[in-house]
This record gives structure tokens, C-alpha cells and sequence, in this order.
């Protein structure tokens, strides 16, 4: 029988070509996936990982990479912090549904008055509610000592069900005909996150993108908070000799987290999406914790990252639309990045021993 035996001193070289690896596995794995359905498995790998960047229409879909990327980077940015120091976030999915409920309530209970002060108040309630449904696990794990893991994610269906309400009560267009949904803030000049540059799509969320991934870098370089991050993270024992409050470090990677997310929502809610309805989620909070994963928890690394998630889904939808594929293939697919990501990880880390049955372990 087979045993996983610790590694006593794991390969860096390896570690950092984990990522690398994984994606090359990615494209095996999914080919063999895509030839199983019926199609060309080469046709739908170039589709997905070429066109977007070098096709004749590639001029429009490289910006829509920073677009695409820019939640899954804000939300991937949060959680890196709180992984870091083994604390885990799952439920940021939750945390982007309420930040696009809060941001783009503050700007129809206005409506329909202008005001420059429209937009940032948005934003400071996309991150005010991220950051309080976060504090929610953050509060029953340093008080009653309860799983961040399972509180979180059981929010994700809280938020989820709240989403639907608010789509077909409060928040509901009451000029909509009768459709759940909100009103089109796209439609609304001073709730619009307009895109700053003609024809590029790109707007304020992508900027906060590259901020975030800035500011999480001098925060873990430079920063006490940072080291006292990845000193939890690395050893506990010695964190606690060095003073570093536990309880602290919850609220803050928690609260860090809820805010990017929220804001993340916000952004969407306001630009590509434009309206709070039922299906306005699509998973880009589940989808950041392969991104965090796959950048190391490091800001840089998940920059790349993000955009390499933002490439498989542009091309995804192209392969869709020219190869007929299934979303649920592009689903997997993507899936299978964290699959074996976390699986060399593994191999990295122990190696595979063959003993007898029933001898001691």
C-alpha cells in the first residue's frame, strides 16, 4: 500500500514550478476532457489560450483581461492575507454578493438625483458591507472559538438568498415591468462605473485592482502587520513568544478580505453587470481562491494569476461560441487548475512510500 511520507526538506525550485507545471497538466487533463466530448482537444486549447491574445479580434479581448481579472485579483488579494496566517476565508463569494447590494443600495436610494459624491459613497458601502458580513465569522471565531471555514461559507447561501430578495423586493425596478432586478445603473450617470478609457471596457475597478495588489505588497515587505502575518503563518509557536494577538489577526485579514470583496462587487454591480439581479453572482469569489492559490499568496504572483483565470474565461466563451463546447466543461477545466496545483503541491511537500499491508505505520 502506498503512504505519504514528510519531505524533510521540500524543493524550492519545485515549489515555485509548481504553478507552471500545474497548468501544463491543465491543458492534458482538459484535452483529454474536451476529446471525450467530441471535440478537436488541440482546436479548443489553442482556442482558449491563443485567441484571446493573438486572434484578429484579439485588440478587443486583451483589455477585457484586466476587466475580467480585476474582482478575481481584489478578492484573490484578501484572502492571500488571511491564508497566510492560516486563517481561511471561504466565504468571500458571500462578501462580493453584499458589497453589490450595499453599493448600489446607497446609490438608488438617491436616484434619481446627481452628484459626484454618488460614486465614492458607493464604494464606501460596497467595502462598509463586505467588511461587516466578514466581521460575522470573524466575531464567533474570536468569541466563541467557531470554524471560520464552515461560517463563512454557510453565509455564501445567506447572501445568496438575500441577493434574490433584494432583486424582487427593495431593490426592484419599479419602472421594470414586472422583471426582478434592480434598475440599470449603467443608466444612471452618477452611479456608472463608466470605462475610463473609449472602447477598452477597463474602468475604476481594474485601478483599485492594481492598488490592492500594491498596497498587499508593501504591507507583507514593509509593514509590522505583514510580518506579523507571515509569522503566524510560518510558525505559530513563535508568533505567540513574539506577541502577536491571534484575535487581532483575525479581525484584520477577515475584515481586509470582506472590504476588497465588496468593493470587488461594487465595481461589477455598477459596471459590467449593471444591475443587482438573481444570477448577478457568478462564482468570481470561489474562482479567487484558485487564483490565491495559484499566485503563491503572493500579490505579484496573483496579479499573474488573475489574469491567466481572466484568459481561460474569454477564451472559454469563445471556444463556447466557436466550438460549441459547454460551460460546464470550461467550469471544470478551470477546476482543475486548483486540482493539480494542490496535487504537486502535495508531491512537493511529502513523496509517495510503498509498504506492506498491515505493517506499521
Amino acid at each position: 500500500m502506498l503512504r505519504l511520507e514528510k519531505r524533510p526538506n521540500p524543493s524550492k525550485t519545485w515549489a515555485y514550478l509548481a504553478p507552471v507545471m500545474a497548468v501544463f497538466a491543465t491543458m492534458i487533463g482538459g484535452g483529454i476532457m474536451f476529446a471525450a466530448l467530441g471535440k478537436d482537444p488541440f482546436e479548443a486549447i489553442r482556442t482558449i489560450f491563443y485567441d484571446p491574445l493573438f486572434s484578429e479580434f484579439a485588440w478587443y479581448y486583451r483589455p477585457q483581461l484586466l476587466v475580467k481579472g480585476a474582482p478575481l485579483i481584489m478578492i484573490a488579494i484578501g484572502l492571500s492575507m488571511g491564508f497566510r496566517a492560516g486563517i481561511w476565508n471561504i466565504g468571500a463569494e458571500g462578501q462580493y454578493i453584499i458589497g453589490a447590494i450595499c453599493g448600489a443600495g446607497a446609490a438608488l436610494a438617491v436616484y434619481p438625483a446627481q452628484s459626484p459624491l454618488i460614486f465614492p459613497a458607493m464604494i464606501f458601502f460596497g467595502a462598509l458591507g463586505g467588511f461587516v458580513w466578514a466581521m460575522i465569522p470573524a466575531i464567533l471565531k474570536t468569541r466563541f472559538g467557531t470554524n471560520e471555514i464552515l461560517v463563512s461559507l454557510m453565509l455564501v447561501y445567506v447572501a445568496e438568498q438575500l441577493l434574490a430578495s433584494m432583486s424582487l423586493g427593495m431593490l426592484k425596478n419599479p419602472e421594470g415591468f414586472g422583471f426582478p432586478g434592480s434598475r440599470n445603473l449603467q443608466q444612471y450617470a452618477s452611479a456608472h462605473n463608466g470605462e475610463l478609457w473609449t472602447g477598452t471596457g477597463i474602468h475604476m475597478g481594474v485601478m483599485f485592482a492594481f492598488i490592492a495588489v500594491i498596497f498587499a505588497y508593501v504591507v507583507l515587505a514593509r509593514h509590522q502587520m505583514g510580518f506579523h502575518i507571515r509569522l503566524t503563518g510560518e510558525s505559530p509557536k513563535a508568533a505567540k513568544f513574539a506577541g502577536v494577538n491571534p484575535k487581532r489577526l483575525v479581525v484584520y485579514c477577515l475584515g481586509f478580505s470582506g472590504a476588497l470583496a465588496g468593493m470587488a462587487g461594487m465595481f461589477e454591480v455598477s459596471g459590467p453587470s449593471g444591475q443587482i439581479s438573481i444570477d448577478f453572482n457568478v462564482g468570481y469569489g470561489f474562482t479567487a481562491i484558485i487564483v490565491a492559490f495559484l499566485g503563491r499568496l503572493n500579490p505579484i504572483g496573483i496579479l499573474l494569476a488573475g489574469l491567466l483565470m481572466a484568459l481561460t474565461y474569454i477564451g472559454g466563451e469563445i471556444a463556447q461560441s466557436s466550438l460549441g463546447l459547454p460551460s460546464a466543461a470550461i467550469q471544470a477545466f478551470q477546476g482543475m487548475l486548483l486540482f493539480f496545483l494542490l496535487a504537486l503541491d502535495m508531491l512537493t511537500n511529502f513523496k509517495l512510500k510503498l509498504t506492506r499491508a498491515g505493517s506499521r505505520l
